[in-house]
């Protein structure tokens, strides 16, 4: 089975306003952007150039199933692509507790599908953001980490805040 993550059925229109939102109800629909009511805000995209950014919703848009079952692959909620980037957005809204491991487990997971289906050498940025609205600001991982992530995932970086600046 074939899984097209650029779906026309999960792609939002695109944006260039300066200042957006991506926005998870928490309610097992899927992610979307806004660009009015920030306190539903979990991430904020700073897009000060206006550049065209397209978010694709993944989670609870794209069913893709573990193979030989029925249950479906974890994934993060969606993405942001533009120019030659491509940022995946896992949000959360979750106070203390293991909110930045299950974050970053969905990511990977999410790129390691993405590889099986798509060529992704277009694009040159590509990172993966953990976004969680009670706790917005950048969280350090050691430096071993990231290298990890990088290595394991091909080439994303990892970041964990709630501020997404093209």
């Amino acid at each position: 089975m074939s899984v097209d993550f650029f779906s026309i059925d999960c792609t939002e229109k695109p944006k260039t306003e300066s200042i957006f939102g991506i926005c998870d109800d928490q309610n097992a629909s899927k992610a979307y952007t806004d660009v009015t009511n920030e306190t539903i805000w979990i991430a904020t995209v700073v897009n000060q150039r206006g550049t065209h950014i397209t978010f694709i919703a993944i989670d609870h848009c794209l069913s893709i199933k573990k193979e030989g079952t029925d249950d479906n692959e974890s994934t993060c909620d969606g993405m942001l692509i533009f120019r030659d980037g491509l940022y995946l957005v896992e949000l959360k809204n979750q106070g203390t507790g293991g909110w930045l491991p299950k974050a970053k487990s969905q990511l990977e997971n999410t790129i390691r599908l993405l590889q099986e289906y798509h060529v992704l050498d277009q694009f040159r940025h590509k990172k993966a953001f953990a976004c969680n609205k009670r706790h917005p600001y950048f969280t350090v991982f050691d430096v071993e980490e990231k290298k990890a992530f990088f290595k394991k995932t091909n080439g994303f970086r990892l970041d964990a805040q709630a501020k997404i600046v093209i």
